[in-house]
């Protein structure tokens, strides 16, 4: 083997897209099964929509609820509850997205009767008891108070109550602050579950080594009976993010501190978009990745900061496109220079050839990649299903990201990065940095605390 010559590349790996077997139970509640016989172990999660938009009225609930899923049920406490799953040798996992609920369960095949004993207890009968949610809320409000002290989970929650206004489902951050937090009881978490976790928006996404013939009895067995009383209506979200006519500047004061949190952002799109393909190649070549733009200058080129990346947060409406680093106190202002001067340069400048196919060989060529596993394949089952696109419609996305061409890529740059009117957070010490950041003359800069802004 010749080390001084680079090796060659290996084939292109191809996407083979899993068959998909559906059914049901008893109650109507679907199921979507992938046989994967490689390995003995199978992946059942349980997917019910609504998460964190049910709980607008007092925001940290849905996460809270689900939080407690796995601290007791049935007629275990939650020691008694991991000491079997560790016993079966499997993990069981429960939580709230912006969009659904997820409870997923990870099992060698042998031990998969037993384990599903345990996830329907979970699913159906959590304990809820008031020592457990009093401990839980504890930890809970601690975390809180915590993040208070960590500039970049300041300025994550910041820039979300920036981008959507106060009432905005996803205004809050969906864990939930303090003041709803604090008197959550064991009554409030166990009627808003009544009424979120519910058959008639649940389905079950099982991959691995089973068929549909062996799982629908055993799943049938344990949530066939399932009903529920009247559900929590699912808000319609069709607000956008924020939009702004020129652009703000928010300051967020942190004395001390040793870098400033930078995001820049404007509305974005959603992940039905026609552009979504030809603004994955956008984001790649600004923020996407390690040899992005804004990475290679401000990281290798100037040294600002450890990494800088962008990104769109994809969602059933239009959420936000943003670029977020953490740079040195004393480069605050240099850096805005550096990112408003990447950004126009992608409007301006019609990307090269060689740049271009990098950006789209990056994200067509890891497309195959996120099928290796039984949680990659589930994963991809429940973040398509919180959009309502089938897992087939994975199967154009290569094609349709390798068409993108570098008008796309300058089209969607103009439309999706609106240099002069895009909104700036920055949370720092302002007796450092304020000065410089309104020398550069980007907008109107205002003072704000986190929890009570108002755009």
């Amino acid at each position: 083997f010749d080390r001084t010559k680079v090796p060659a590349l290996g084939k292109t790996p191809l996407l083979k897209l899993p068959m998909v077997e559906m059914g049901a139970l008893a109650n109507g509640v679907g199921i979507q099964l992938v046989a994967q016989h490689e390995v003995p172990l199978v992946q059942i999660t349980l997917v019910i929509d609504g998460g964190s938009r049910l709980d607008a009225a007092r925001p940290g609930l849905a996460a809270f609820a689900a939080r407690l899923l796995t601290e007791g049920a049935g007629s275990r406490d939650a020691n008694a509850l991991q000491s079997e799953l560790a016993f079966l040798g499997a993990s069981l996992n429960a939580g709230a997205a912006g969009d659904y609920f997820s409870i997923s369960l990870n099992v060698p095949k042998r031990s998969l009767s037993a384990a599903l004993d345990l996830m329907a207890d979970v699913a159906l009968r959590p304990s809820y008891k008031a020592s457990e949610v009093r401990k839980q809320r504890d930890l809970l409000l601690a975390s809180i108070l915590q993040r208070k002290d960590q500039p970049t989970q300041v300025a994550s929650i910041a820039f979300n109550q920036l981008m959507f206004p106060e009432g905005h489902p996803y205004h809050n951050p969906a864990g939930g602050d303090s003041t709803t937090i604090t008197t959550l009881d064991s009554a409030q978490v166990r009627a808003f579950y009544n009424a979120a976790f519910v058959p008639s928006r649940a389905k079950f996404v099982v991959v691995g080594d089973i068929s549909l013939g062996e799982i629908k009895p055993l799943l049938d067995a344990r949530f066939g009976a399932w009903t529920s009383a009247p559900a929590l209506p699912i808000p319609v979200v069709m607000s956008k993010a924020t939009s702004n006519s020129a652009v703000k500047v928010y300051l967020v004061d942190k004395p001390g501190a040793a870098q400033s949190v930078i995001y820049v952002g404007a509305p974005g799109a959603d992940r039905l978009s026609a552009d979504y393909p030809a603004l994955m190649v956008m984001n790649t070549i600004l923020g996407g990745s390690f040899s992005s733009r804004l990475n290679q200058n401000l990281r290798e080129k100037l040294g600002y900061t450890y990494g800088i990346s962008s990104a769109f947060r994809w969602s059933p409406i239009p959420g936000p496109f943003a670029i977020s680093s953490s740079v040195r106190t004393n480069v605050t202002d240099s850096s805005l220079v550096e990112i408003f001067k990447e950004i126009r340069a992608l409007r301006d400048v019609p990307v090269d050839a060689v740049e271009l196919t990098r950006a789209k060989n990056y994200e067509a060529l890891a497309i195959p990649g996120r099928f290796e596993t039984n949680g990659q394949i589930a994963g991809q089952f429940v973040s398509l299903g919180a959009f309502g696109l089938p897992l087939s419609s994975v199967s154009a996305l290569g094609a349709q990201i390798n068409a993108v061409t570098s008008a796309d890529v300058q089209r969607v740059a103009r439309q999706y990065l609106p240099v002069d009117q895009v909104t700036v957070l920055i949370v720092g010490d302002l007796a450092k940095i304020r000065a410089g950041v309104e020398a550069l003359k980007l907008g109107v800069s205002q003072v704000v605390e986190v929890g009570r802004i108002v755009r």
